[in-house]
């Protein structure tokens, strides 16, 4: 049994790694990003079987003084927690400094003045920006696009600096698109699911040429579990792409999901939703071969009986009752 502290835990994919680590046995330590309702988001969600070693605090990693002060005992530490709308961060490039990149930065001092053994942090595929080659491997060149993509090479490079200078045992992990149930209203597949169930007589989307990787939650997951399970010094210092290798186009995407829900509307470009020009990412392609050989993770299953699979699961999830609407404002956690 691990003494694990999760940030972001609340949101998408860290309640889908809490509830896992859960299920193994562990005890969490989970950040829920502080809001004054109470609300700890997808983990109200986790079956209460599973809470006894579960301990949720709210609170935000921007303030140095409650990371430090939750930190002691903790053994190892996976860093999720992070604003993640890209179009916000055209708006309001501040907030994803002072989140993203001294957030990252409070938890790297704390984590290293208490000797945690492994920290494993999450970064982006949109750091890459457009592809240059494809698929792309960790040797790609890093491009940010936006705001929030560069508010995440700053955190990532901040994390390799204290692997060379303070020797602290890090582990980057850098997913390409995830999807599936929790996933905020905001990301491209729940955004267009919700807008066929509802029956908008419209969809409205940005750029639907734009080309991506997805990858379902629970794969993802795996592989965030396999770099804590995962004993080799070999690791430590990696950067590691988690990706399918599965890539789609947002229109092919939209055509799926319109067959799926049997929606009969009409699709609309709404010129607000697509990004400055310069910014477009418009490929991401993963080359996850480090993953393959380091971690011993790899999406094997065929294209489309992979992803025709998983988004029937995602669908049916968010037909759920407000499952629609329950977590639509979330821009904190991924």
């Amino acid at each position: 049994m691990k003494k694990i502290l999760i940030t972001g835990a609340d949101g998408f994919i860290g309640s889908h790694l809490t509830e896992s680590l859960l299920k193994k046995g562990h005890k969490v330590v989970a950040i829920a990003h502080y809001n004054s309702f109470n609300f700890h988001g997808w983990l109200d969600e986790i079956n209460s079987s599973y809470k006894k070693n579960l301990h949720i605090i709210s609170g935000d990693i921007s303030d140095h003084a409650f990371v430090d002060s939750i930190m002691s005992d903790i053994e190892y530490v996976f860093h999720l927690a992070s604003l993640i709308s890209i179009p916000y961060s055209f708006l309001s490039p501040n907030i994803f400094i002072s989140t993203n990149i001294n957030g990252t930065l409070n938890l790297l001092e704390s984590s290293n003045k208490y000797k945690v053994k492994k920290f494993i942090h999450t970064s982006t595929s949109e750091v890459y920006g457009t592809a240059q080659y494809i698929p792309i491997d960790e040797l790609h060149p890093i491009n940010p696009q936006s705001p929030y993509a560069a508010s995440k090479v700053a955190a990532d490079s901040l994390v390799n600096a204290y692997f060379y200078s303070k020797s602290m045992p890090v582990v980057t992990l850098r997913p390409f698109n995830v999807f599936g149930p929790r996933q905020s209203a905001r990301a491209i597949i729940p955004n267009i699911i919700s807008q066929c169930i509802n029956k908008s007589k419209k969809i409205k989307l940005g750029n639907i040429n734009s080309i991506r990787d997805f990858t379902f939650v629970e794969d993802t997951v795996d592989a965030f579990i396999k770099v804590l399970e995962n004993k080799s010094k070999k690791i430590i210092g990696e950067t590691i792409n988690i990706g399918s290798g599965h890539t789609i186009s947002i229109k092919e995407l939209v055509n799926k999901i319109i067959k799926i829900t049997n929606y009969n509307g009409k699709l609309l470009i709404d010129k607000k939703r697509i990004r400055p020009n310069k910014s477009e990412v418009e490929v991401l392609h993963c080359n996850s071969s480090k993953a393959s050989k380091l971690l011993k993770w790899k999406v094997i299953k065929n294209k489309n009986t992979y992803f025709d699979k998983n988004l029937k699961k995602t669908i049916k999830w968010f037909k759920k009752s407000n499952n629609i609407v329950k977590y639509k404002h979330d821009i904190y956690n991924i």
